[in-house]
């Protein structure tokens, strides 16, 4: 059963991140092609709630010596390591300042590092409140804060409190309701709800900003409560095309199942490739209908390489802060020589 529950989630992290690495490949062709804009929005409307959702599951362990220790070294140090990384890499690519290195305001897809670290501190004091209670109470936190101007992007507060519902939800299931929503029915619904959802991405104009949580209401042009029903009205999109990934995820061993543990590389190193390609390639790029193959067939090409045991071995050292691989390569030709 646990061989079972292992194989479902890496599986659900492995389409997560495709869709990750798709989406900001999307990014860059959204304001001339409609239709990408429409599956930019689509993608968006799920695929990070889902991802915390799954975080939020596997928090359960917070209240064990250490843990939050153990999850500020796994955060918080990779964390600042990548600031400068990418703050380097804006001044060779986009010739920007080094003095855009501030440590406050996450670079890239780096808020969500810091977001999960404060995540699981907030589990401290929501975790002694009942289900309902912790969920009414993430949620008007969320739709207040987006009155709150000084509230943005800074150490992502504005994303932290406006996707920690997700993240409290992912810590209150178990594994019996990923199991309910599984069935035949579900899976039927599911399919219709996703469908939905992408229509109304269609036919509805907004603006994507606020799928990011990153901004307050009057940053987006919204003003008065009519802001905050727009954004409990998202956060029922949001759950509903949640869920209905989660319905359609297969259970069985693929073989990109293992690739599904090894997220965490291709969300933190995607970005310098495709910023690469943004200042270089994409800037001549034609783009017609040919060209939503060709970003698929790059998504695959980059999430499986950066899931590769090679890029782990690699990049382990800064990540996750341990050569386990490199030891192990290491110590396996030695032991070959001594045979």
């Amino acid at each position: 059963m646990v061989a079972s529950r292992d194989r479902y989630f890496d599986n659900a992290k492995f389409l997560l991140i495709f869709l990750v690495v798709f989406g900001h490949l999307l990014r860059s062709f959204i304001h001339d092609h409609d239709w990408m804009l429409y599956l930019y929005k689509f993608i968006y409307t799920f695929h990070m709630p889902a991802f915390i959702l799954i975080s939020g599951y596997f928090a359960k362990g917070f209240r064990k010596p250490g843990f939050i220790k153990k999850v500020a070294l796994k955060l918080i140090i990779p964390y600042f390591i990548f600031q400068v990384i990418y703050s380097v890499c804006n001044y060779l690519l986009q010739d920007q300042s080094m003095s855009s290195l501030n440590p406050m305001e996450p670079h890239w897809s780096l808020w969500f590092l810091i977001s999960l670290f404060f995540w699981n501190l907030l589990l401290i004091p929501f975790s002694k409140l009942q289900f309902y209670w912790a969920m009414i109470v993430s949620l008007l936190t969320a739709l207040l804060v987006g009155y709150v101007d000084s509230i943005s992007n800074t150490l992502s507060l504005s994303r932290t409190f406006v996707f920690l519902p997700m993240f409290l939800a992912g810590f209150y299931l178990k594994k019996q309701h990923f199991e309910f929503i599984r069935t035949s029915t579900g899976k039927i619904t599911a399919l219709l709800v996703l469908l939905g959802v992408f229509l109304f991405c269609f036919f509805y104009e907004f603006d994507y900003s606020f799928l990011f949580g990153s901004q307050s209401y009057s940053s987006l042009g919204d003003e008065g409560v009519i802001a905050a029903i727009k954004r409990m009205a998202w956060y029922m999109l949001a759950f509903a095309a949640t869920f209905s990934f989660f319905a359609l995820v297969p259970t069985r061993h693929f073989f990109f199942t293992k690739w599904g543990t090894r997220t965490l590389y291709v969300y933190l190193l995607h970005g310098f490739v495709i910023k690469l390609l943004r200042t270089t390639w994409f800037d001549d790029w034609a783009f017609n209908a040919a060209s939503v193959l060709i970003l698929l067939l790059l998504t695959i090409l980059l999430t499986v390489t950066l899931s590769s045991t090679f890029v782990k071995t690699v990049s382990q050292p800064i990540i996750e802060l341990k050569m386990t691989n490199i030891i192990r390569t290491i110590t396996g030709r030695q032991s070959s020589y001594i045979k």
